[in-house]
């Protein structure tokens, strides 16, 4: 083992490319004929945003570094340049697959009555409809923005979906007589404000679509009278938004009003054009956005599909979509009439999609009127646009109750809704911290300090999602209570170091990123090594989002050729390659892409026999290991740590949603339609557990040992 280059360049891939794989099984959902339909335009539209998200950011930080000259290579021996050669020619063809699926969708969807159409296909009295719609509607937000000479080309928006439209004046406008017979060329947004796809009125048991930009071009000559129309081709803009933000700034809040106005503004880095278009247009894109034809997507249909995610919601054709799984009640709460009596009793587990996210509000609202609660302190990285989380906590300040909220201002994509947040808190008295300087708060903590007749007790939730009731429904994730005081101890010093100045305790259950977080992986993982030597057996399961960080790999791939056999199930990206000789050959590598986005993070070590397991929020990443502040904690008592086991064990045995990664990088799947789909069988354990309760409590009440009170 010592001969072997465990850093090898050979023996990694690429986390930009393995990202593509990632969003290739997305894509493979929306593929899948066993999905129904409408919720086949939703993974599509996923698609498109993940995509979107990831040029902004990933491929923008790429072009940046060939841009500045930057040439070192990754841990799979690749430079920037290579990387984006790779790249771009995995997106080109990952999107042309996309828009072949969208394709076969529209047929099958127009076999069930829903048609998107063109203007030519409409009856008068539909024309009649759309053209009262346009001048009451549509022309008043429209703003045609001619370049020439004296208006260059305009700064136009990030994502927006945009009409280029070359003109010819014969007789020439009274205010230009200059530009008579001169080509002239002219950019009309399609307004984001206003529904994408029309509906318009058809026959019966008929649903009849057009698109908002389809709508526009057919009445575009009214926006530019005197003018011959030579072409119309739709094309949609891509900006960087990996913009830096001055951390140092005075005031953070408005700093970060300002970073977000220069997310909109930054360099171009992808061109979305109608395939078949105009070709002076395209080339008047491309030199005015300084793109090259890697950079520029010819589309064969409508240009950005994310406006589909919604369609899952079309009256009437609920038969097109999942069948609902409404989340089950959280079992380890049956019938416990006071949360905070439940938890004092002992720890308690909840499994989100498939047990209500309740409990978690109950605590914290409960938390705002109880009398005997001092004090709430919470992180919050990604709350809901009407975050009942948000007005609990504004309550608990309006009731007198000591509350600090650690808003995550920098959580991307999500920093416009964090700011409305903090400032509503900041009106309701609560104490608001922005975060820290270079280091993003990611830990999922909720801190309740309650005064009781033994004294100051501490309760906490502790979990590997967010505070967001929407996602809870979206999202699976894994949340504990506790109360247990050495929890509380540790929980309480991570807060203080948090929101003051103080030196890091040692720490008595929790291990903390930056600090100590990498450092305890790998020591558990070299635990495992030890335990093979003495001659026992070594086995670690390791459920996440994503594996990169080189420095854990290693430690893994030491692991295997150690004889530790080891499962990891990544659902996004990886960059340890399983299947190689003597390195890895004791891997495996599977994710789960389904209905629900797996979002747990679950750390098994078998420790000879004591079996240690973690929960937390951090992937194996270097941004989580380095550059944000997470919590790693153990679960302790034996009965959640056995449903912990059947979590990993279900996913483990899941041969409808997974696929395994092989040593060359690609995915396969790991049998057929009609194994083991482990989303189902969760929901299934879910109902399991609450009808035996239930079961319980029916038996007790006929034998009559039950008393109710009047």
């Amino acid at each position: 083992m010592d001969e072997i280059d465990f850093d090898s360049s050979d023996y990694y891939i690429s986390k930009q490319l393995g990202w593509v794989e990632f969003n290739k099984r997305v894509l493979a959902e929306a593929q899948d004929s066993t999905t129904p339909l409408l919720e086949r335009f939703k993974y599509l539209s996923i698609v498109a945003s993940n995509l979107d998200e990831f040029v902004m950011v990933r491929v923008a930080r790429l072009k940046e570094q060939m841009r500045s000259g930057y040439s070192q290579v990754d841990n799979a021996g690749l430079t920037p340049q290579q990387i984006f050669i790779k790249l771009t020619a995995k997106i080109h063809n990952m999107v042309e697959n996309q828009y072949q699926c969208f394709e076969k969708l529209l047929v099958e969807l127009a076999k069930e009555g829903v048609s998107f159409i063109n203007y030519q296909q409409l009856n008068q009295v539909q024309q009649r409809y759309l053209t009262d719609y346009f001048r009451d509607t549509i022309r008043p937000v429209l703003t045609p923005t001619a370049v020439d000479e004296s208006r260059p080309f305009p700064r136009l928006l990030n994502k927006s979906l945009n009409l280029g439209v070359r003109l010819k004046s014969d007789e020439g406008a009274d205010l230009f007589p200059n530009k008579r017979g001169q080509e002239l060329f002219a950019v009309v947004r399609v307004p984001a404000i206003l529904p994408r796809l029309v509906k318009v009125p058809g026959a019966q048991n008929e649903i009849l679509f057009i698109f908002l930009e389809e709508l526009i071009e057919e009445y575009l000559e009214q926006l530019f009278v005197g003018y011959e129309i030579e072409s119309v081709t739709k094309f949609r803009i891509t900006r960087n938004a990996d913009v830096n933000l001055d951390e140092d700034a005075r005031n953070l809040l408005a700093e970060m009003e300002e970073y977000l106005k220069r997310r909109k503004r930054g360099f171009p880095v992808r061109l979305e054009i109608q395939a078949g278009g105009d070709m002076k247009t395209k080339e008047l894109l491309m030199s005015s956005l300084n793109l090259s034809s890697q950079d520029v997507y010819e589309i064969e249909g409508p240009i950005d599909l994310t406006p589909f995610f919604d369609f899952v919601n079309l009256e009437g054709y609920q038969e097109l979509t999942f069948t609902p799984l409404p989340p089950q009640p959280a079992s380890d709460f049956y019938q416990e009439e006071n949360i905070f009596t439940a938890i004092k009793k002992r720890d308690r587990l909840v499994h989100h999609p498939y047990e209500s996210f309740d409990p978690v509000l109950e605590l914290i609202k409960e938390a705002a009127n109880d009398p005997q609660v001092l004090a709430i302190k919470q992180t919050l990285y990604r709350v809901s646009d009407n975050s009942p989380v948000v007005d609990a906590l504004a309550e608990a300040a309006d009731n007198g109750k000591q509350v600090t909220a650690l808003i995550e201002l920098k959580a991307r994509f999500d920093e416009k809704n964090n700011i409305e947040w903090a400032r509503k808190l900041e009106q309701a008295g609560c104490h608001v911290i922005y975060g820290l300087i270079g280091l993003k708060v990611h830990a999922k903590l909720l801190l309740i300090i309650r005064q009781e007749e033994d004294g100051i007790r501490r309760y906490m939730h502790l979990s590997t999602g967010n505070y967001n009731e929407e996602t809870a429904q979206l999202y699976t994730d894994v949340g504990m209570f506790t109360c247990k005081e050495s929890f509380g101890a540790d929980i309480s010093s991570l807060f203080n170091l948090l929101t003051g100045y103080s030196a890091p305790p040692q720490w008595k259950k929790i291990a903390v990123a930056p600090l100590n977080l990498r450092k305890t992986f790998i020591e558990l993982i070299d635990n495992e090594i030890e335990s093979v030597k003495a001659g026992g057996e070594g086995h670690i399961i390791a459920k996440m989002n994503s594996l990169v960080d080189q420095k854990i790999i290693k430690a893994l791939y030491k692991a295997s050729a150690a004889g530790v056999k080891i499962d990891l199930i990544v659902r996004g990206m990886c960059s340890l390659r399983p299947g190689i000789d003597k390195v890895s050959e004791n891997i495996r590598v599977t994710s789960i892409v389904g209905r629900y986005l797996e979002h747990s993070r679950i750390y098994y070590f078998a420790n000879a026999g004591a079996a240690k397991i973690f929960l937390t929020s951090a992937d194996w990443r270097p941004r989580n290991l380095e550059r944000r502040v997470e919590a790693l904690f153990p679960v302790e008592e034996e009965q959640l740590k056995e449903r912990l086991m059947e979590i990993l064990k279900t996913n483990l045995q899941d041969t409808v949603k997974a696929r395994e990664l092989q040593a060359d990088g690609s995915y396969k799947r790991v049998s057929d339609d009609n194994g083991d789909n482990s989303q189902l069988t969760f929901y299934k354990l879910a109902q399991l557990r609450i009808g035996r309760l239930i079961k319980q409590q029916t038996k007790r009440f006929a034998t009559g040992s039950l008393t109710f009170l009047n």
